[in-house]
């Protein structure tokens, strides 16, 4: 379970609820240090005074707000918390909104929020109601030093607290150039295109299963650290491979028609491979890969998606240059080595 990071009450009206707030997310990425290549020494983060160019020890670091240049008002722990103690200690909701009308871009962190001692009954009576009205309660919030707007949501038996950013943190949709969207002839989408686009989009849907999407950059990069560990590489760095600049290519007119349609064949098939019986499946013989090769992850929609994008830009680059595929492996092997 995550730690508890705060605790209050949500408060609406004359209705207090005891909650504390739980973290609803993680991050995953890796936790790199910064080493000195000749010894392998630690490479560490100095606080530099930027007048005398020297470290400066953390108990004489303070934070100032600059009213007038180089004019500064030094602001202590104690500071931020007297500057509104109710604050610091509600999640204190302003009004109810239908949840589907907040746009996504609004929305920051997620917390959980569970109730505390003395809370069940305000906890379960809150989100129940906000669950029969479809609504989302629109609250502030003050967290690591900041007031925050957030929404609460019903999610399952839980509400959730996601932060939102404030209007003026976003920026206008109204300064993108976008095609328009009024009719077909505006956006330069044809009405064959438009049908045969939704039938690829409904062949392709599924049931939500955020399971079997995974950070594969992060995964062949942890593959790539355990291959070196393995074979004692500990210390070596890999040799920057050399990039070929690939030839410049004229504009070309896509037929959208034509693409699509190759998708939907494509779906179609994978879709059948998909429900061939498993002792088929076990009958085929495994593919086998090198100890020093990444292991290869489950194919997810993302990964077909950039595969496929790669082996079309790979049969363009061949045709454009007129190199063989012999060629082009002789020169893989020249690189692998």
């Amino acid at each position: 379970m995550s730690r508890i990071i705060w605790k209050g009450a949500i408060t609406f009206g004359l209705v207090n609820i005891p909650v504390v707030l739980r973290p609803a997310s993680r991050s995953q990425s890796l936790d790199l240090d910064l080493l000195d290549v000749r010894d392998m020494a630690p490479v560490g983060y100095q606080r530099i005074n930027k007048s005398t160019g020297k470290p400066v020890e953390k108990e004489h670091i303070a934070k100032g707000y600059q009213y007038e240049k180089d004019e500064y008002v030094l602001l202590s722990d104690e500071d931020f918390r007297q500057a509104n103690v109710e604050a610091t200690q509600t999640v204190d909701i302003v009004s109810f909104v239908q949840a589907d009308e907040i746009p996504p871009y609004y929305f920051d962190t997620p917390y959980y929020l569970e109730p505390d001692k003395r809370g069940e009954r305000g906890y379960a009576l809150l989100r129940e109601t906000m669950r029969r009205t479809g609504r989302a309660a629109l609250a502030l919030v003050v967290l690591r030093n900041r007031q925050h707007l957030a929404a609460m949501l019903v999610q399952e038996n839980a509400l959730v607290l996601n932060t939102m950013r404030f209007a003026d943190e976003v920026l206008p949709i109204s300064d993108l150039r976008l095609p328009k969207a009024s009719g077909a002839k505006a956006t330069g989408a044809h009405a064959r295109e438009i049908g045969m686009a939704v039938k690829l989009v409904e062949d392709m849907s599924e049931a939500w299963s955020p399971e079997q999407y995974r950070d594969t950059y992060r995964d062949d990069l942890m593959a790539r650290i355990d291959a070196k560990i393995e074979s004692g590489k500990t210390h070596q760095l890999t040799p920057a491979a050399k990039e070929e600049e690939a030839p410049r290519q004229g504009a070309k007119v896509i037929d959208m028609v034509a693409l699509l349609k190759k998708s939907l064949d494509h779906h179609g098939k994978r879709g059948t491979a998909r429900s061939e019986p498993e002792e088929e499946k076990a009958k085929a013989p495994r593919k086998t890969t090198s100890s020093r090769a990444p292991a290869k992850k489950h194919a997810t929609p993302a990964r077909r998606a950039a595969g496929s994008r790669a082996s079309a830009k790979r049969s363009t680059h061949h045709a454009a240059t007129g190199k063989t595929s012999s060629t082009t492996r002789s020169t893989a092997r020249r690189k692998q080595a």
